[in-house]
């Protein structure tokens, strides 16, 4: 008998990366099975931290339970559709009537990679912001095609740089992906900003994929407006669901709504019906949830309200890590992260991933190093603010004992 050929993992996964479940949390995870307390800020989960989902999603769920038990129609049930539309309806898109424009997901995840796999073929480009979530480099990489990563300035509030978008553009770009608010960086992107995106991707025939998963987490007087409002003259595809709105990530309640131009795209739209109809369907109990979640009471609201929990949270993050020498932040005015810039000068390193790994073990805190969501250089790092206030002074407090000792290392005290 021979001997078995080593079976390997496809070719097709060579320039894919996810480092947010990667070496660094499976390393958590082994320390954590010998007894050590971690403390997770490297996944934006908010039910670990006790930020449950609203008792009425529950019992929505709950009481169609007995009508959930076969499949659905592959994009979906009806009443979610129809609610996906009325939100964006009353936000000011009123060419959204057809269901059929709608496409339920087992979260935006699944979603995203569905649409890499109808859009792309082998070398096609895709611009994608630099920071990113790091699926969207994964699932452009993993259909063949080519992530092509576009800047955002830090000294500008992490906003995009119209000049680099330009300038990366080629024959071979088929879209471009637009992150708002922004994971890893927590930027809101104001309207001259997403007109100006919205020129270009009308000038160069481009599909906008616009991921606004934290379009209802936002701070202080930042106002999020959906793209799909703001160009009629390309396709625009909206990316949106319940995992961080309503504390459902567990659920996997994702929409993908298609707007603007349409007639040039229907084959495109086909592929994309078929391949939601290969995957049979959403999770049918959890799409239950969407209708009963897209309209009354948002208790969200009350959470990034000053007076609320998240709010007080960013703050306090924000203040400890401007507060550590070498270390800057500069202030989320969505979603659940903090970007925190490394001054090499103070901390001289060349392996993010390494330094965050000797945090790991040294002061048992798990975060993501900014290479992870394709930064381009090792002086960034991503912390998720969902614990509460005494947890969060804890890791601010490792952090800070940590850095003061590599200081003492690198003689930069």
């Amino acid at each position: 008998m021979s001997e078995p050929v080593l079976l390997k993992k496809s070719n097709k996964l060579a320039n894919v990366c996810y480092d947010i479940r990667g070496e660094l949390l499976q390393t958590a995870n082994r320390m954590e099975a010998e007894g050590q307390r971690i403390i997770k800020l490297n996944i934006g989960n908010p039910a670990p931290f006790g930020l449950l989902a609203p008792e009425e999603i529950v019992r929505d769920v709950a009481m169609n339970l007995p009508e959930a038990s076969g499949y659905s129609d592959s994009q979906g049930i009806f009443a979610a559709r129809k609610a996906v539309l009325q939100y964006y309806q009353a936000k000011g898109l009123v060419s959204a009537t057809d269901v059929g424009d709608v496409y339920i997901g087992n979260g935006v995840s699944e979603l995203i990679v569905m649409t890499m796999q109808a859009l792309l073929d082998d070398g096609d480009e895709v611009l994608i912001p630099m920071p990113d979530y790091p699926l969207w480099t994964a699932a452009t990489n993993l259909a063949g095609g080519k992530a092509v990563h576009y800047r955002c300035k830090e000294e500008d509030d992490w906003q995009p740089d119209l000049a680099d978008i330009q300038s990366k553009i080629t024959p071979a770009t088929k879209g471009i992906v637009i992150i708002n608010p922004n994971n890893p960086t927590g930027a809101v992107y104001p309207e001259h900003t997403l007109r100006a995106i919205a020129d270009i991707a009308k000038k160069h025939n481009l599909v906008i994929m616009a991921d606004e998963i934290y379009d209802r987490i936002l701070y202080d007087d930042a106002v999020h407006i959906p793209m799909c409002t703001i160009s009629n003259d390309c396709l625009v595809l909206t990316y949106n669901g319940l995992s961080k709105s309503h504390r459902i990530a567990g659920y996997r309640s994702g929409w993908l709504m298609l707007s603007g131009k349409k007639d040039h795209a229907q084959d495109f739209i086909e592929g994309l019906t078929m391949l939601a109809s290969m995957r049979l369907c959403a999770n049918t109990p959890a799409q239950y949830a969407i209708q009963t979640a897209m309209g009354g009471y948002q208790s969200m609201q009350a959470l990034t309200a000053p007076t609320g929990r998240l709010c007080k949270q960013r703050d306090l993050a924000v203040n400890r890590l401007n507060a550590i020498k070498g270390i800057s932040c500069t202030l989320p005015k969505g979603a659940f992260y903090c970007f925190a810039k490394i001054d090499r000068s103070v901390y001289p390193i060349d392996d993010d991933m390494k330094f965050m790994m000797e945090l790991l073990i040294e002061e048992k805190v798990l975060m993501v190093q900014g290479t992870g969501f394709n930064w381009d250089l090792p002086d960034h790092f991503r912390v998720v603010f969902l614990p509460n206030l005494s947890d969060l002074e804890d890791a601010m407090d490792r952090l800070e004992r940590f850095f003061a000792k590599k200081r003492l290392e690198f003689g930069t005290e």
